[in-house]
């Protein structure tokens, strides 16, 4: 019955310094066809597949204290990339910290400049993650 994820929401303190980011550092394009809310945000695109990644600046009721260091423990969403080395030189040149997976796959993680976490891979199999 369910055939894809349409869309997946971050919440964020800042919709500026969150767009700074995705749009900037990951290179995703923001969609500008979001409608009017009563809250700030942005819709951005990942790849041509029809998916999106929703930003909402709301208020954040889970506190990024105590989340675990890695990633892969965290709640994530996990993206497909076209090259992943060239990916980490980029969050490497921002001084973004990230870690690898911790089950020897090629892939790692990442927070937002909110907390959310992020796993990148060139490619993922289906059911692992």
């Amino acid at each position: 019955m369910i055939k894809s994820i349409a869309h997946a929401s971050f919440l964020v303190a800042d919709v500026n310094t969150a767009l700074d980011f995705y749009c900037g550092v990951l290179a995703i394009k923001q969609n500008m066809t979001r409608p009017k809310f009563p809250f700030d945000g942005a819709w951005l695109d990942l790849g041509d597949s029809g998916q999106q990644l929703h930003l909402m600046q709301l208020p954040n009721p889970d506190s990024k204290e105590g989340r675990p260091e890695h990633g892969g423990k965290d709640k994530h969403i996990a993206l497909v990339v076209d090259n992943l080395d060239a990916l980490a030189e980029k969050l490497e040149a921002a001084e973004i910290t990230f870690s690898r997976s911790k089950s020897g796959r090629s892939a790692f993680f990442c927070r937002d400049p909110d907390g959310n976490a992020l796993e990148f891979a060139e490619d993922f199999a289906i059911g692992k993650s």
